[in-house]
């Protein structure tokens, strides 16, 4: 028997499976590694803009349509084995980015259609939450849910860096054991490997998900061709609504920028610590463990303070301090922290970094999960997974700004520090477009 309590479990269980190819590939190993292919920083950091810009715009023009298709045939489960299937796909063709030997369009579109894989996939789980509790116990579970994915990225980057992962002045791993499976870390097949390592973990803790959730019968379903025939127009009337209701639209332009901004701090971080501090892969995995763990903390403690303070006070708070926090970012290099001169060989860069990616993950792991229960109360129960594609289209629409913003600028100023400077302006922006946000949403659908 499927008790609810298995169905929550089952749906954090995503969480679980999908957040290494956040950590793992846009974040901490994969990314950086494109620098160590390319060779120089700046050129990596235009290159990644482009690449993850062109698959938000894929995501931002498909996943209202398709969530339409799913509201009007009631079924979501069938297209997550769809989207599953690019995502393992697209990450493990990251395995054949062999350096000297590797062809960048090939491996940025593997990369790209994993991502857009995982994406879609995320804007059909997320209009499960409603059906998992009551509104008031909603923050608590997505906050547990993404803590609980959290860990599992936690664990998964445990395992490159302890296990596979070698730091090129040993060539051993953090254990101080030769990279597993006879990995040669001279064709980088120890960084390689993460790709695979992503598929398979996704393939493997996806098992609980597609086994104890299902989704509730829908009377009024309608039999898939049909549905996408209707989805268009479907999907024009509620767009054509929008204007009407103030509170759901402020608050898909809000979260247009300030997660397009966070999506850019969690693209280039690593990049940014590669190419500005010259850390290590290893350094920024370590980087990538404190992130990941504070992430956690918060996203657990920010579902708490989200059922008790209503997720606009929590997501308000924690865009507030990134603004802070990328500032500071762009005030440390190698010889400068804050206005003061440091030696090159300083350790205070490193330590000032490490400090603000712990509030980089803390403020991400609460922002992100308090974003998902608000758009729970801003949706028709009916459009909802309609809602979450215009969500996702909101986090995309403009998800190609950060990145080809930072890229241009990047490439421009010929310097990494205020090619991230983009982020402030989408940060603010979003901020300013929040305080038009009700908590509970319109009065009504036609509010």
């Amino acid at each position: 028997m499927i008790t609810a309590r298995k169905r929550i479990w089952g749906w954090w269980f995503f969480d679980w499976a999908s957040q290494p190819y956040n950590s793992l590939l846009i974040t901490f190993i994969f990314a950086p590694f494109v620098k160590d292919l390319l060779g120089d920083g700046t050129k990596a950091q235009t290159v990644w803009g482009y690449g993850v810009g062109f698959a938000g715009v894929v995501i931002a023009l498909c996943s209202p349509f398709l969530g339409a298709i799913a509201d009007r045939s009631g079924r979501r489960i069938p297209f997550l084995w769809v989207f599953s299937a690019m995502y393992v796909v697209g990450a493990w063709g990251l395995w054949y980015a062999i350096p000297g030997d590797f062809h960048l369009l090939a491996i940025m579109i593997s990369f790209a259609v994993g991502m857009i894989g995982m994406e879609f996939a995320t804007t059909f789980t997320n209009a499960m939450l409603p059906d998992l509790g009551p509104r008031e116990k909603i923050g608590k579970i997505s906050g547990s849910g993404w803590a609980f994915g959290y860990v599992g990225g936690l664990i998964s980057l445990l395992i490159m860096l302890l296990l596979l992962q070698a730091n090129p002045s040993t060539g051993k791993t953090l254990l101080g054991l030769t990279p597993l499976f006879g990995l040669n870390p001279a064709t980088g097949e120890d960084t390689r490997i993460v790709g695979p390592l992503v598929a398979v973990w996704y393939a493997v803790f996806m098992i609980p998900f597609f086994c104890w959730v299902r989704e509730p019968r829908k009377p009024d379903a309608l039999p898939v061709g049909t549905a996408l025939r209707g989805a268009w127009p479907d999907l024009r009337a509620t767009l054509r609504a929008l204007p009407r209701r103030r509170s759901l639209s402020s608050f898909l332009l809000s979260s247009m920028f300030y997660r397009d901004a966070l999506n850019g701090i969690y693209t280039f971080g690593g990049l940014y610590a590669a190419g500005v501090l010259n850390w290590s892969i290893t350094m920024i995995g370590i980087f990538g463990i404190l992130a990941i763990v504070t992430g956690a903390i918060f996203a657990w403690l920010g579902g708490k303070a989200d059922d008790r303070f209503g997720p606009k006070a929590v997501i308000s708070l924690n865009v507030i301090v990134l603004v802070l926090v990328v500032i500071g970012v762009v005030f440390i290099s190698r010889t400068e922290v804050f206005g003061i001169a440091v030696s090159p060989d300083s350790a205070l860069p490193d330590i000032a970094f490490y400090v603000l990616g712990g509030l980089i993950g803390a403020c991400g792991g609460a922002l992100q999960s308090a974003s998902r229960t608000m758009m729970v109360r801003q949706a028709d129960p009916e459009k909802i997974t309609e809602h979450f594609g215009l969500y996702a289209l909101s986090g995309k629409a403009t998800a190609f700004i950060a990145p080809i913003s930072i890229g241009v600028v990047t490439q421009i100023s010929g310097n990494q520090a205020i090619g991230i400077t983009p982020i402030i302006v989408l940060l603010i922006l979003g901020l300013v477009l929040l305080a038009f946000v009700k908590t509970n949403g319109d009065p009504t659908p036609e509010g």
